[in-house]
């Protein structure tokens, strides 16, 4: 007998097949039982019918108990009610374990009950759907980046410098000497962008962040593009193109994900290059404009003021050209004034915030070596940084995507807690 997974069924119409299956629901009406199965790959109505299979196989049916795992057979049939667009006829059950008491019903559960119990939560519909964009986040983040000729590089998770000062980073002993977790790998990026041209990193990144909102999280992964004999304009034209071609994937492979949570997808339909840009000065008369009278020039924003200027638009904004004292020290200046630098964030729609920051990085030597006294760094940390500036220094610009951030806003998720699996939270560490 021919053993598939749920997302092979389309392609089994009217063959006799058997599948690993969780119960995730059941109801029934009488002499026929409708059972929710999942396998991880996707959710099938199974359908068992008590005249066609006996009253023994019936009763089991109707006695499993919620999450219980077992082996399926049945007959694949085409059912055009359905967006998956088949069910199965159920003609056999083999239970491999009978699930007790298990603590997700269909009901409705707090949000600390059901982070307490993440490692369940995940198998709910709407969590999987998650998952299911977040991956194909992911794999068209290696397809985009692979098909315009950048190379893969990992940088290290444990670092003895700190891209954006040490505030903020959770710092560990390395042996004798202090270690940080990294807040982001850019620097060692631009090394390998030196070596390779375009390069790009995918991994976790860690941030000491006392905060409690729903766009934050302390432990959060990073897509990091570093490119040679880049400046800013262009930077800001792979971020679009990046961003663009990982919303428009997720709207062609997961339109069953997409529809499982109700997202609009007509505001994702419009997300295609060019995005919009405004200047960190027309920023603030902006949000002046609007009533937002405790902002002034060389506040940084909060989330009130991103989600004030990204509803003024229908898709992602850049702001650029940040002034200099509430940014890194790396940061390219721009080349008509002293007070601001060639910098941009990107801000989702609806509320998102920040997905993207991104700058054109300083290649000169001397004013490399100046911005890190002026913040107060340890220029012996840097050494190895500030020599890159020293041996064929060119042009470079990069930028940083926090992967949780964007596939809330896809999905549409109301809390970035969700597009992860085991969020790390200001009070949370379990599970």
């Amino acid at each position: 007998m021919k053993k598939i997974m749920i997302q092979d069924m389309p392609g089994a119409i009217g063959e006799t097949v058997k599948l690993g299956v969780w119960l995730a629901n059941k109801r029934s009406s009488g002499k026929i039982a409708f059972l929710q199965l999942r396998d991880g790959s996707g959710f099938v109505q199974g359908v068992i019918v008590k005249e066609e299979v006996g009253e023994e196989l019936f009763a089991t049916a109707k006695g499993l108990t919620q999450e219980t795992s077992m082996y399926v057979t049945g007959v694949v049939k085409e059912d055009t009610r359905s967006s998956f667009g088949c069910e199965l006829a159920i003609t056999g059950i083999e239970v491999i374990h009978a699930a007790e008491d298990y603590p997700i019903t269909p009901k409705e559960h707090g949000v600390e009950f059901l982070m307490d119990n993440r490692h369940l939560w995940l198998r709910s519909r709407k969590q999987h759907a998650i998952m299911k964009i977040r991956n194909e986040v992911i794999r068209a983040t290696y397809e985009f980046f692979n098909n315009n000729g950048f190379v893969k590089i990992d940088p290290p998770i444990l670092t003895g410098s700190a891209p954006e000062g040490t505030s903020e980073l959770f710092q560990t002993k390395y042996f004798d000497e202090d270690a940080y977790l990294s807040q982001s790998g850019q620097l060692y990026m631009e090394a390998a962008a030196m070596a390779l041209g375009k390069v790009f990193s995918f991994g976790p990144t860690f941030r000491a962040e006392k905060s409690k909102t729903r766009r934050h999280l302390i432990e959060f992964w990073m897509i990091e593009p570093e490119m040679a004999f880049v400046e800013f304009e262009e930077n800001l034209e792979v971020q679009e193109q990046y961003v663009a071609y990982i919303v428009q994937s997720v709207l062609k492979n997961c339109k069953l994900e997409l529809e499982r949570l109700g997202r609009d997808t007509s505001k994702l339909e419009n997300i295609q290059a060019p995005f919009p840009r405004i200047t960190y000065d027309d920023a603030i008369k902006f949000l002046h404009d609007k009533g937002f009278t405790d902002i002034q020039w060389g506040d940084d924003f909060g989330a009130p003021h991103e989600t004030a200027i990204a509803e003024h638009y229908d898709k992602p904004v850049f702001i650029t050209c940040y002034p200099v004292g509430i940014k890194p020290f790396y940061m390219q200046p721009h080349p008509e004034r002293d007070d601001v630098v060639l910098c941009a964030d990107l801000i989702a729609p609806e509320g998102y915030g920040e997905i993207i920051g991104g700058s054109e990085r300083i290649h000169d030597y001397d004013l490399l070596k100046q911005r890190i006294a002026e913040h107060k760094l340890d220029e012996t940390a840097y050494a190895w940084y500030l020599e890159l500036r020293k041996q064929g220094s060119v042009p470079h610009s990069g930028f940083g995507l926090g992967l949780e951030r964007t596939v809330a806003w896809i999905s549409g998720a109301e809390h970035v807690r969700e597009s992860i699996p085991f969020p790390r939270l200001l009070n949370r560490l379990y599970p």
